[in-house]
């Protein structure tokens, strides 16, 4: 047990070192930390059974809000803009949970994708107001009322990210072992038996959807401000795979899973289209074909096997990494 916990908690202090050991990394780490964070919450909906291909429209409406916020209000605080972007998330969430928690499997996905697209096609098409294809800025917020330069908002932004992984990741973790998260991840298993108890399936899981869509705008919103610039490309279905893809990788259903995923993911990204440009795809596909061959239970499941192998135990189902 003090094995399981001193190997995150040392990841997690080489994290916040890297601005000082290795700052040319600060801006990798960082936009992988706040997709990891977007990548939770497709996790949650994997927990239930249900896989959204159209959940970057809660990562682009975020970033949009928090774009347009700063537009209408130059000079607006760094919390008001987060509040305001993730809130648009949640009542987006809201609306279109309401009506995508009746269906379940491929007809769950594809809904969710074409809400998706919908907004990525006004996003598109209305350019007077959203910049078309080129997208807007995203000029950076005031912190607590002051105007910051480029280096020292970066370094708040980065560890406002590690410190939005630590405290949303724990209580990802909590919600999923509290009685509504129970209910949640029964309906992946057994769905006719929470209406046999009077339970709604449909009001569980958009207890969950709702999650899912904060964790995706929160994710988003850090995005948009860390690049400066929204474009349409946030809610292009392409983003919505990408991050089905990353929770494969670290390990579906895993909250650790997403955020290793998604530093793995940017950075066999990154360096795979710097020096093999034209086939970086190629590159990190393989790379998920390995993992899905030879670990399907991901990232996460390598290292607990690993784990066990090192301690000289097997893991019951409290001893995985969540």
């Amino acid at each position: 047990m003090t094995l399981r916990l001193a190997i995150p908690a040392l990841l997690m202090l080489a994290v916040a070192a890297i601005p000082f050991a290795a700052p040319q990394l600060q801006l990798l780490m960082n936009l992988a930390l706040a997709k990891g964070i977007a990548v939770v919450g497709v996790t949650v909906l994997l927990r239930a059974g249900q896989v959204s291909f159209g959940h970057a429209l809660y990562f682009a409406i975020a970033a949009y809000a928090a774009a347009f916020l700063s537009a209408s209000m130059p000079g607006a605080d760094l919390a008001l803009v987060l509040l305001v972007a993730i809130s648009g998330a949640v009542l987006s969430g809201i609306v279109v949970g309401l009506f995508v928690v009746r269906y379940r499997g491929i007809f769950f996905g594809m809904l969710n994708l074409a809400f998706s697209m919908i907004f990525w096609s006004i996003l598109e098409k209305f350019y007077h107001y959203t910049g078309g294809a080129d997208g807007i800025r995203l000029p950076r917020p005031t912190v607590f009322g002051m105007a910051l330069e480029r280096g020292p908002f970066e370094l708040i932004m980065f560890y406002l990210s590690v410190a939005l992984v630590l405290v949303l990741g724990w209580f990802t973790i909590r919600w999923f072992a509290s009685p509504t998260g129970q209910i949640f991840q029964t309906i992946k298993t057994n769905e006719t038996r929470l209406q046999y108890l009077g339970v709604s399936p449909q009001r569980a899981l958009l207890s969950g959807y709702i999650l899912s869509a904060a964790l995706c705008g929160t994710g988003g919103v850090i995005m948009g401000i860390v690049q400066g610039v929204v474009t349409p490309e946030f809610a292009w279905w392409i983003r919505s795979g990408e991050m089905v893809f990353i929770a494969v990788l670290g390990g579906a259903g895993s909250v650790a899973g997403a955020f290793v995923g998604a530093v793995i993911y940017e950075a066999v990204r990154v360096y795979a289209s710097a020096f093999a440009g034209d086939i970086w795809q190629l590159v990190l596909g393989g790379f998920l074909l390995v993992i899905i061959l030879f670990a399907p239970k991901g990232v996460i499941g390598i290292y607990d096997a690993a784990l066990a192998r090192l301690t000289g135990k097997g893991l019951t189902g409290k001893g995985r990494s969540e």
